[in-house]
């Protein structure tokens, strides 16, 4: 059985929170990282680990490097649409999309994907 796919919309769930992250966006898209990390191995509360996680990020934030365990997808243009290639191309295997955007969760879903919202991701 293969390892579920984590998929995050790095900009929704980043603007989830109104700490100040449209100061600083890549530094916002960073901290995010950072804390995916443990859901490599974690998980989420309904989705045990170990979990594949994909940080799709757009715009300022487009250029932060990958970590350890979590992939950095960069969006030529939309975010929405590289969440959209990167769910097409997972296969049969379980896809988890973190978003609170309700047409790119209804894209998603259409692709067979489940959908979380931002505060699924630990703080």
């Amino acid at each position: 059985m293969s390892v579920p796919l984590l998929v995050v919309d790095g900009a929704n769930v980043v603007g989830s929170v109104p700490d100040g992250w449209w100061r600083d966006r890549a530094g916002a898209a960073l901290r995010l990282r950072d804390r995916l990390t443990d859901v490599t191995t974690k998980g989420l509360a309904d989705l045990p680990g170990p979990v594949e996680v994909v940080l799709v990020v757009e715009g300022r934030a487009r250029n932060i490097p990958p970590s350890p365990g979590v992939r950095v997808e960069r969006a030529p243009a939309s975010g929405d649409d590289a969440i959209v290639d990167v769910v097409s191309s997972a296969g049969d295997r379980q896809v988890v999309v973190v978003t609170a955007d309700r047409e790119l969760r209804r894209r998603v879903i259409a692709l067979g994907a489940d959908v979380r919202g931002p505060s699924s991701i630990p703080r």
